[in-house]
């Protein structure tokens, strides 16, 4: 019985991770693609919060155990561009629970140039998520 052979090993071009608030988690990672770009040629930045909205629903769902919608954008910051070829990675941190809402904080780090890795934080942005019943209306979030 022959053992297959191991899969080639690639050297990896990484930058180091960057330093987050305590609390802080990757909850998504993506590419942007051509088709994602602006007039400008940048990543459209409707794109961007889509994205952030996305990530943002990571942890509040953990939370709430259950359905959640967004009420609010509290805050985004666009510090940097963001280009086709970044990758794009989303870390959130909870930074309150109420009775029936979580605030979320996500920072947007991007890795570029991998052959001389670079982290760049590009945006930072705090939302709002709502637990909701199956009816859509508001409901209190679990306390355990």
């Amino acid at each position: 019985m022959s053992v297959p052979p191991s899969p080639p090993s690639y050297p990896r071009a990484t930058a180091a991770v960057p330093e987050l608030p305590p609390g802080s988690e990757l909850v998504m990672r993506v590419m942007p693609m051509p088709a994602d770009l602006n007039g400008n040629g940048d990543v459209f930045g409707g794109w961007l919060m889509a994205q952030v909205d996305l990530a943002g629903a990571v942890l509040p769902a953990r939370v709430a155990r259950g359905r959640i919608a967004t009420v609010a954008v509290n805050q985004f910051v666009f510090k940097q561009p963001v280009y086709v070829g970044d990758l794009v990675s989303f870390y959130a941190r909870v930074e309150r629970v109420g009775t029936t809402s979580i605030t979320i904080h996500v920072e947007v780090w991007v890795e570029r140039d991998p052959a001389d890795p670079k982290l760049v934080k590009v945006t930072e942005a705090s939302l709002t998520y709502v637990a909701i019943d199956a009816r859509g209306k508001p409901r209190p979030v679990p306390l355990d």
